[in-house]
């Protein structure tokens, strides 16, 4: 086979490998090994990655659940949180469950971030070493909820 062959497989076989990366971009992103490469990739190509999603590295800085002055039977969920992940993360959903003394479940809410960012931050995301807040009112679930939980997702 002439060399002039051999040259064009190989641009064709390395046209095929960044349509795979182009094309597999959203599952491939997620994984800490790929992301640098993909985001030099279609840094070149004009493309979009999703945002990075870990919600194991958000860190809980702060939180509390209180009764609503004034509104009988509604929670006031006010925490704050950190991104400590290595890239910008999309905002997280965050699950709140309230519990009895027992420390049986009595209810429970995922909070997604459209109820709890203001619509003009909902595209955006968390910078690492970014903090944010949120405050939302739930309503209190019967049998006297004594504790809570936060969870990312």
């Amino acid at each position: 086979m002439p060399g002039w062959q051999w040259t064009v497989l190989a641009l064709l076989v390395a046209a095929l490998g960044v349509q795979m990366l182009v094309a597999d971009r959203a599952r491939l992103a997620q994984d800490a090994r790929w992301r640098p490469l993909l985001e030099r990739t279609c840094a070149v190509l004009r493309c979009s990655l999703p945002a990075w999603h870990q919600p194991q590295a958000y860190t809980m800085l702060a939180r509390e659940v209180r009764p609503l002055p004034g509104a009988a039977g509604v929670l006031q969920v006010h925490a704050s949180f950190r991104n400590d992940a290595r890239w910008p993360q999309q905002w997280p959903a965050i699950a709140v469950s309230l519990s009895d003394a027992d420390g049986r479940t009595l209810g429970g809410r995922v909070l997604l971030p459209k109820d709890y960012l203001e619509p003009d931050l909902r595209q955006t995301t968390l910078a690492p070493g970014q903090s944010a807040q949120m405050t939302v009112q739930v309503r209190e679930p019967p049998g006297g909820a004594v504790a809570f939980a936060f969870d990312f997702r």
